[in-house]
């Protein structure tokens, strides 16, 4: 079992910026790859951004440019700078974990972020 925490989130203007930070705990030798997912309210979960263990990125289109996702393999932690955020970013953020060791996927409990004037 891998447990993940997040931190961060909260209320900012548009074009402002937020950091999120994900630590994971448990079974974390087999964690493959860490990201971050979001979801508003009717969609589905959606990804934002995504870091292997060998340092290979991916971000969705619309983050692109703005969102930066970093990984520490040796704190087992995630983060996501958010930058210039606009009202579309507005969702609940998740942490994720992938595991090879059970091939299981992993969630943290979700943190709202709001963009708004």
């Amino acid at each position: 079992q891998v447990q993940l925490v997040e931190s961060g989130g909260g209320l900012v203007q548009p074009g402002g910026s937020l950091r999120l930070s994900c630590v994971a705990s448990g079974r974390v030798f087999g964690i493959h790859v860490m990201g971050w997912y979001r979801q508003t309210p009717g969609n589905e979960r959606e990804l934002v951004a995504s870091a292997t263990g060998g340092g290979d990125l991916n971000y969705a289109d619309s983050t692109k440019g703005r969102f930066t996702i970093s990984r520490d393999n040796a704190k087992n932690t995630v983060s996501l700078q958010m930058n210039s955020l606009e009202l579309e970013d507005t969702a609940v953020y998740y942490c994720y974990a992938y595991s090879w060791a059970d091939g299981s996927a992993y969630w943290g409990q979700g943190t709202q972020v709001t963009v708004s004037s």
